[in-house]
């Protein structure tokens, strides 16, 4: 379902999407309300959202969408790079955000990956935004990383670091399938539910500080 409140965009986004042999377009919203109202009836699988719209917002329309029995994922689309709505997205649930103005073979992409279940982490201007806006917590990084073991701490630092799981396999000499299952054991005992909030988390609690990695 694309969402956006801006009819040519959300046009012009459709088109791209349909120009796709394996994904279909099966709903569009002017803004988050009417995005609501469509899961009511369709099943979605990714969401691409914008962030600011009228009547319900991006941001609001995320969180409402996670408390959904088997929710979609969310991509989420921004005008500006560092905005602190897209950073308030990924904290409601998104599994990432891409530029409104990033190629269409790029957004197509992103929407492939969340769908799979990744998260857009990767892109330098997801650690940086991370990275700049996260207010450092008062959680003392101990008590997050006292419940993984020795590894799990070597794979979530890389992790938070915005690592996929071949360059977590290369930099710890583990294989792409053992990083996958670390990464799941850690999601689990921290209670994340996926990457995205994991890089979040390592901010937050100061695990991870802005400028690192």
């Amino acid at each position: 379902m694309i969402v956006d409140d801006q009819e040519l965009l959300r046009n012009g986004l459709t088109m791209v999407v349909r120009s796709q042999p394996d994904v279909e377009v099966v709903a569009e919203a002017a803004d988050g309300l009417a995005a609501m109202k469509a899961l009511e009836s369709r099943r979605v699988d990714v969401v691409v959202m914008d962030i600011r719209m009228p009547r319900m917002d991006g941001v609001t329309a995320t969180r409402e969408i996670q408390r959904l029995d088997d929710p979609p994922k969310v991509l989420v689309l921004t005008t500006f790079d560092l905005d602190e709505h897209a950073l308030a997205a990924l904290r409601a649930g998104a599994s990432g955000f891409m530029l409104k103005d990033a190629p269409g073979e790029e957004i197509i992409a992103a929407i492939r990956h969340v769908h799979r279940g990744d998260s857009i982490i990767a892109p330098a201007t997801t650690r940086r935004l991370i990275g700049r806006l996260v207010a450092k917590a008062d959680t003392d990084p101990d008590a997050v990383l006292k419940v993984l073991t020795e590894r799990e701490r070597e794979v979530f630092l890389s992790l938070a670091r915005g690592a996929s799981n071949a360059e977590i396999g290369a930099e710890l000499f583990l294989s792409e399938t053992t990083v996958k299952t670390h990464v799941g054991r850690i999601l689990t005992k921290l209670g994340l539910r996926d990457r995205v909030q994991a890089v979040v988390l390592a901010y937050e609690s100061g695990v991870v500080t802005p400028g690192e990695g």
